[in-house]
Protein backbone atom coordinates (compact mmCIF):
# COMPACT_ATOMS: atom_id res chain seq x y z
CA UNK A 1 0.00 0.00 0.00
CA UNK A 2 1.46 3.37 -0.93
CA UNK A 3 1.87 6.00 1.84
CA UNK A 4 -0.47 8.39 2.45
CA UNK A 5 0.15 11.89 0.87
CA UNK A 6 0.07 14.44 4.31
CA UNK A 7 -2.59 16.90 3.83
CA UNK A 8 -1.20 20.38 2.14
CA UNK A 9 -1.16 23.82 4.63
CA UNK A 10 -2.87 27.22 4.06
CA UNK A 11 1.07 28.56 4.27
CA UNK A 12 2.16 26.09 1.48
CA UNK A 13 -0.80 27.22 -1.01
CA UNK A 14 0.43 30.74 0.07
CA UNK A 15 3.88 30.03 -0.90
CA UNK A 16 3.45 28.84 -4.12
CA UNK A 17 4.04 31.04 -7.43
CA UNK A 18 0.72 29.43 -9.40
CA UNK A 19 -1.57 29.42 -6.53
CA UNK A 20 -4.00 32.13 -8.55
CA UNK A 21 -6.24 28.88 -9.70
CA UNK A 22 -5.60 26.59 -6.94
CA UNK A 23 -7.94 25.45 -4.36
CA UNK A 24 -7.52 24.01 -1.49
CA UNK A 25 -10.04 21.17 -0.24
CA UNK A 26 -9.38 18.33 1.94
CA UNK A 27 -5.57 19.17 2.54
CA UNK A 28 -5.79 18.45 -1.39
CA UNK A 29 -4.57 21.48 -3.94
CA UNK A 30 -7.67 21.29 -6.71
CA UNK A 31 -7.12 23.18 -9.69
CA UNK A 32 -9.54 25.73 -10.39
CA UNK A 33 -11.66 24.80 -13.77
CA UNK A 34 -10.94 27.36 -16.10
CA UNK A 35 -14.13 29.60 -16.60
CA UNK A 36 -16.51 29.97 -19.91
CA UNK A 37 -17.08 32.50 -21.55
CA UNK A 38 -20.25 32.57 -20.27
CA UNK A 39 -19.01 32.47 -17.35
CA UNK A 40 -17.02 35.17 -17.53
CA UNK A 41 -19.84 36.85 -18.66
CA UNK A 42 -22.28 36.04 -15.89
CA UNK A 43 -19.45 37.00 -13.29
CA UNK A 44 -19.19 40.37 -14.96
CA UNK A 45 -22.60 41.19 -15.31
CA UNK A 46 -23.58 40.18 -11.91
CA UNK A 47 -20.72 42.47 -10.35
CA UNK A 48 -22.00 45.12 -12.73
CA UNK A 49 -26.12 45.08 -11.38
CA UNK A 50 -25.18 44.27 -7.75
CA UNK A 51 -22.07 46.42 -7.63
CA UNK A 52 -23.67 49.82 -8.38
CA UNK A 53 -26.43 49.37 -6.02
CA UNK A 54 -25.03 48.00 -3.05
CA UNK A 55 -20.70 47.86 -3.06
CA UNK A 56 -20.66 52.01 -2.08
CA UNK A 57 -21.40 53.48 1.47
CA UNK A 58 -24.93 53.21 3.03
CA UNK A 59 -27.19 56.16 2.06
CA UNK A 60 -28.15 57.53 -1.38
CA UNK A 61 -30.58 56.38 -4.40
CA UNK A 62 -29.31 52.57 -3.61
CA UNK A 63 -29.05 50.60 -0.51
CA UNK A 64 -25.02 50.15 -0.28
CA UNK A 65 -23.58 48.77 2.74
CA UNK A 66 -21.34 46.20 1.00
CA UNK A 67 -17.44 45.30 -0.17
CA UNK A 68 -17.64 42.84 -3.44
CA UNK A 69 -14.69 41.25 -5.02
CA UNK A 70 -14.30 38.64 -7.65
CA UNK A 71 -11.38 35.57 -7.99
CA UNK A 72 -10.68 36.13 -4.15
CA UNK A 73 -9.37 33.51 -2.46
CA UNK A 74 -10.95 33.11 1.28
CA UNK A 75 -9.45 30.87 4.08
CA UNK A 76 -12.17 29.20 6.29
CA UNK A 77 -11.38 27.31 9.74
CA UNK A 78 -11.62 23.66 8.34
CA UNK A 79 -8.28 25.01 6.35
CA UNK A 80 -10.15 25.34 3.04
CA UNK A 81 -8.99 27.84 0.59
CA UNK A 82 -11.79 28.25 -2.14
CA UNK A 83 -11.12 30.73 -4.79
CA UNK A 84 -14.66 32.50 -4.84
CA UNK A 85 -16.19 33.98 -8.36
CA UNK A 86 -18.06 36.88 -6.30
CA UNK A 87 -17.61 37.65 -2.78
CA UNK A 88 -19.16 39.94 -0.45
CA UNK A 89 -19.07 41.78 3.56
CA UNK A 90 -21.14 43.80 5.07
CA UNK A 91 -19.71 47.17 5.54
CA UNK A 92 -21.47 47.19 9.23
CA UNK A 93 -19.82 44.06 10.37
CA UNK A 94 -15.98 44.53 8.30
CA UNK A 95 -15.47 48.18 8.15
CA UNK A 96 -12.49 48.18 5.79
CA UNK A 97 -12.10 46.20 2.75
CA UNK A 98 -10.83 42.45 3.81
CA UNK A 99 -7.11 42.55 1.84
CA UNK A 100 -4.75 39.71 1.06
CA UNK A 101 -3.94 36.49 0.00
CA UNK A 102 -5.89 34.25 1.30
CA UNK A 103 -8.65 36.61 2.84
CA UNK A 104 -9.37 35.47 6.61
CA UNK A 105 -12.49 36.88 7.33
CA UNK A 106 -15.58 35.55 6.73
CA UNK A 107 -17.66 36.53 4.02
CA UNK A 108 -21.69 37.39 4.51
CA UNK A 109 -22.47 36.19 0.57
CA UNK A 110 -20.52 33.88 -1.75
CA UNK A 111 -21.83 33.75 -5.36
CA UNK A 112 -20.57 30.78 -7.92
CA UNK A 113 -20.92 30.61 -11.24
CA UNK A 114 -21.43 26.93 -12.12
CA UNK A 115 -19.21 25.83 -14.32
CA UNK A 116 -19.54 22.16 -16.55
CA UNK A 117 -17.30 19.63 -14.38
CA UNK A 118 -17.31 21.82 -11.56
CA UNK A 119 -20.23 20.82 -10.32
CA UNK A 120 -19.64 18.55 -7.07
CA UNK A 121 -17.53 21.50 -5.66
CA UNK A 122 -20.20 24.23 -5.66
CA UNK A 123 -23.33 22.09 -5.20
CA UNK A 124 -21.49 20.20 -2.14
CA UNK A 125 -17.98 20.77 -1.21
CA UNK A 126 -18.13 24.55 -0.82
CA UNK A 127 -21.46 24.82 1.09
CA UNK A 128 -20.48 22.58 3.64
CA UNK A 129 -17.21 24.37 4.11
CA UNK A 130 -19.27 27.45 4.05
CA UNK A 131 -22.31 26.48 6.38
CA UNK A 132 -19.39 25.19 9.32
CA UNK A 133 -18.33 28.69 8.76
CA UNK A 134 -21.87 30.40 9.42
CA UNK A 135 -21.71 32.52 5.73
CA UNK A 136 -25.22 33.25 5.79
CA UNK A 137 -25.87 33.38 2.12
CA UNK A 138 -25.14 30.87 -0.65
CA UNK A 139 -25.86 31.86 -4.40
CA UNK A 140 -25.42 29.61 -7.51
CA UNK A 141 -25.89 31.20 -10.98
CA UNK A 142 -26.21 28.23 -13.88
CA UNK A 143 -25.08 30.00 -16.89
CA UNK A 144 -26.22 27.23 -19.36
CA UNK A 145 -29.50 27.01 -17.82
CA UNK A 146 -29.95 30.91 -16.72
CA UNK A 147 -31.03 30.05 -13.02
CA UNK A 148 -30.61 31.71 -9.66
CA UNK A 149 -30.58 29.41 -6.41
CA UNK A 150 -30.16 31.32 -3.28
CA UNK A 151 -29.45 29.43 -0.30
CA UNK A 152 -29.70 31.02 3.46
CA UNK A 153 -27.73 29.08 6.54
CA UNK A 154 -29.60 27.72 9.26
CA UNK A 155 -28.77 25.44 12.20
CA UNK A 156 -29.31 22.27 10.25
CA UNK A 157 -28.23 23.41 6.58
CA UNK A 158 -28.63 25.55 4.06
CA UNK A 159 -32.26 26.33 2.95
CA UNK A 160 -33.16 27.26 -0.51
CA UNK A 161 -35.10 30.70 -0.92
CA UNK A 162 -35.29 31.17 -4.00
CA UNK A 163 -34.88 29.77 -7.37
CA UNK A 164 -35.31 31.92 -10.62
CA UNK A 165 -34.96 31.87 -14.41
CA UNK A 166 -33.89 34.54 -16.63
CA UNK A 167 -37.48 35.78 -17.69
CA UNK A 168 -37.76 36.61 -13.96
CA UNK A 169 -37.59 39.43 -11.52
CA UNK A 170 -36.79 38.54 -8.11
CA UNK A 171 -35.93 40.46 -4.69
CA UNK A 172 -33.05 37.70 -3.77
CA UNK A 173 -31.53 37.75 -0.34
CA UNK A 174 -29.85 39.28 0.97
CA UNK A 175 -30.43 41.90 -1.46
CA UNK A 176 -33.73 41.41 -1.00
CA UNK A 177 -34.48 46.00 -0.72
CA UNK A 178 -34.02 45.82 -4.79
CA UNK A 179 -35.90 43.78 -7.84
CA UNK A 180 -33.26 42.27 -10.09
CA UNK A 181 -34.21 41.01 -13.48
CA UNK A 182 -32.29 37.36 -13.27
CA UNK A 183 -31.05 38.05 -16.99
CA UNK A 184 -29.24 41.01 -16.18
CA UNK A 185 -27.01 38.77 -13.77
CA UNK A 186 -26.51 36.32 -16.77
CA UNK A 187 -25.30 39.72 -19.13
CA UNK A 188 -28.68 38.99 -21.32
CA UNK A 189 -30.33 41.99 -20.65
CA UNK A 190 -29.67 45.43 -20.13
CA UNK A 191 -30.00 46.88 -16.13
CA UNK A 192 -32.34 50.08 -17.18
CA UNK A 193 -32.49 51.12 -13.62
Amino acid sequence: MAPQARPVTPLELLARGDRDRLELIGGTLTPKVAPTAEHGRGQGATVRALGRRFDRKPGGRWPGGWWFATETHVQYPDGAVYCHDVVGWRRDRVPEFPTGFAVRVRPDWVCEILSPRNEKRDFVDKPRTLHAAEVPHYWILDAQEKLLIAHRWSPDGYTMVLSAGADESVHAPPFDGVELRVAVLFGDDDDDE
